[in-house]
């Protein structure tokens, strides 16, 4: 008779299929990506030992700035790697628990995302509109508060994602039509009845995205309220162009998961490739602008690179 504990075999792998009707192109589309999480880990990086290095930035926005930089490092590390092992090698096989592991970071660290850009959206409001109560508002303890729900948000909204899809029976095809684990390329696979995950899914998304992009909205119409008012026509186009650089950044990560979500729930008829190249950019583009708009075009931490790099050459 045999030996009792037999090993079991293996589950088989999901496959990525990559972006439907580009798989030709997906080399040279795999240079912008790799230049994009190249510009993204250097410059949030960069930012986290600035801030880390100049005490005199030890504040509200900086320390906000420092969240957003460390969500940054880890949604684009979640996702860039293993699409460019996909474009550039081949390699679609990814294990069912990597792939349930990939797309909790993926959707959590979304959610972080969010709701580090209204901490930030809230700082820029107090900082603006009033200046004097900025630093009694916003204490430390308040700071570290504020983070810590973001991430217990994110982290217990999001949990169930990968506890439902694992209990779920896979049968017949385990391709995703997909460049990485998104839930709902991957529930579709499932061959039982997933109406209620799906809601639960969508539902989720879509009052963590509403409210956070509604409470943004608020922050910057006080801001830009205020910033009209101000006496000084300088002061007034100097405030503009910050805040306009953030609300780009803000918009583009709003509009594209806003596209995103509504494709699920109504684009039937929009092309497979253009809502994959999308929700790329979704968790691309902000990754690698925000250390552009809120490292480099802040002063101080400009500033602070530069005599950094003049004390090494000299």
């Amino acid at each position: 008779m045999g030996p009792s504990n037999k090993s079991q075999p293996s589950p088989v792998p999901f496959l990525l299929v990559g972006i439907p009707g580009l798989e030709h192109l997906h080399v040279w589309i795999g240079i912008p990506f790799c230049s994009m999480y190249v510009v993204a880990v250097v410059g949030n990086v960069t930012i986290l030992a600035v801030v880390r290095a100049e005490r005199s930035l030890h504040e509200p926005m900086f320390l906000f700035l420092c969240m957003l930089s460390v969500t940054d490092l880890v949604l684009s590390t979640a996702t860039l790697p293993r699409m460019l092992c996909l474009f550039w090698l081949g390699a679609r096989a990814i294990a069912l628990d990597a792939c349930l592991a990939q797309m909790f970071f993926i959707h959590s660290f979304t959610a972080l995302e969010s709701g580090f850009f209204l901490a930030m959206a809230v700082d820029r409001y107090v900082a603006i509109c009033h200046p004097l109560r900025h630093t009694t508002m916003l204490t430390p303890a308040r700071i570290a508060l504020m983070g810590v729900v973001v991430v217990v948000r994110g982290v217990a909204f999001f949990s169930p994602h990968p506890i439902l899809l694992k209990q779920l029976p896979y049968c017949g095809t385990r391709i995703i039509a997909h460049t990485y684990c998104e839930f709902m390329a991957v529930v579709k696979l499932a061959c039982v009845d997933t109406g209620a995950t799906k809601r639960y899914s969508l539902s989720v998304a879509s009052v963590i995205g509403s409210c956070d992009g509604f409470f943004i909205a608020v922050s910057y119409v006080f801001i830009l309220r205020a910033v009209f008012r101000l006496p000084s026509r300088e002061a007034s186009l100097k405030a503009l162009g910050t805040c306009g650089s953030h609300v780009c950044v803000i918009l583009v990560f709003y509009s594209t998961a806003v596209f995103t979500f509504l494709t699920h729930r109504f684009g039937h008829s929009v092309a497979p490739r253009i809502h994959i190249l999308i929700a790329n950019m979704y968790l691309l583009v902000p990754p690698f602008l925000n250390p552009i708009v809120y490292g480099i075009r802040t002063k101080k931490i400009r500033d602070h690179v530069f005599s950094s790099l003049r004390v090494k050459t000299t």
